[in-house]
């Protein structure tokens, strides 16, 4: 149906994919049919006194008619979804299995690091969620400068993400599959352009994952990836971003140690590919307004062989 085709995507409350969201999705649908029987039998009403018993009603009649149909009616059934309601919402800062998930929102960007349990020191990436199926995943959250808003509608609700404060929010995905975060609280000139994928994993895949993460990244494969990688590196790229087991360690910018990886490029702005990555490095201010960023005016050869050397970075 036309009217519902925003339904089923992989952004959609309405479709979704674990606990917390389905009690999300569960409120929402019995609210919105008790809001048609409520709004079939105020209608219903208008229409019997009006077309099929018209005229004057009694006085005691319609006395208790505006106090039963006006008042009771109202406080027991809106007490009562109340007391639903709250019972069937979702705990957002619900204790986790072990795993933490520690996410800051940049201007415009997300930084995310993996804390399984008992380590020492983060698994460190960026612009991506993976978590795994069946497991409750304790994400806490910050941010750098502004207030953004951490939202993934198939899994679960919104947490507001404050500078120097920690936030929380627990999530518990049921079903493998990719599906899309985003900011909702506006953030600056290219907040619509900070989202980034949500991946939920199986638990075996999501730990080889995990172990490949925290990895230093591939050495290059073939020529043409040693000279991107010399481009890299030339061009001062290592000052802002980190490649592990390379000299590039900045910290300014995301980390690109397994960026060939990723599900998408620039926090969502296009999708992993050779050729994406290429007008991203050349026209990066267009793609993203007032991101830090600058575009990089490289030759054909440098700009092909420094995307062929990121796209390899797996």
């Amino acid at each position: 149906m036309t009217a519902l085709a925003g339904c089923g995507r992989e952004q959609s409350t309405l479709n979704p994919a674990g606990y917390d969201a389905s009690s999300i999705s569960l409120l929402f649908w019995t609210m919105l049919s008790g809001a048609v029987v409520l709004w079939l039998l105020v209608n219903g009403a208008f229409y019997y006194m009006s077309n099929v018993r018209p005229g004057a009603v009694a006085k005691r009649y319609a006395r208790h008619i505006l106090i039963g149909g006006g008042i009771i009616l109202p406080v027991v059934v809106l007490t009562a979804l109340l007391a639903w309601g709250l019972s069937v919402l979702p705990d957002p800062r619900r204790p986790g299995d072990g795993l933490v998930v520690r996410v800051t929102g940049e201007q415009w960007w997300w930084r995310v690091e993996y804390w399984p349990e008992g380590a020492d020191t983060p698994v460190v990436s960026a612009n991506e969620i993976r978590l795994p199926v069946g497991q409750r995943t304790e994400i806490h959250l910050t941010s750098d400068k502004v207030i953004h808003s951490f939202w993934i509608p198939a899994l679960g609700g919104k947490m507001d993400m404050f500078p120097g404060r920690d936030t929380m929010i627990s999530l518990l995905p049921e079903r493998a599959g990719t599906y899309r975060g985003q900011c909702a609280e506006f953030c600056g000139a290219s907040h619509a352009w900070m989202a980034f994928a949500a991946v939920a994993m199986e638990p075996a895949d999501f730990d080889a994952w995990l172990e490949a993460e925290a990895a230093d990244a591939v050495a290059p494969l073939d020529e043409a990836a040693q000279r991107g990688q010399e481009v890299f590196l030339s061009k001062g790229c290592g000052a802002c971003h980190a490649v592990r087991g390379t000299q590039a360690v900045g910290l300014v910018g995301p980390d690109l140690s397994h960026v060939g990886s990723r599900k998408t490029l620039g926090a969502g702005r296009t999708g992993m590919t050779l050729e994406n990555l290429e007008a991203w490095i050349a026209h990066t201010e267009d793609l993203k307004p007032e991101v830090k960023m600058p575009s990089y005016d490289l030759s054909g050869t440098d700009l092909a062989d420094l995307a062929h050397y990121l796209n390899g970075l797996k």
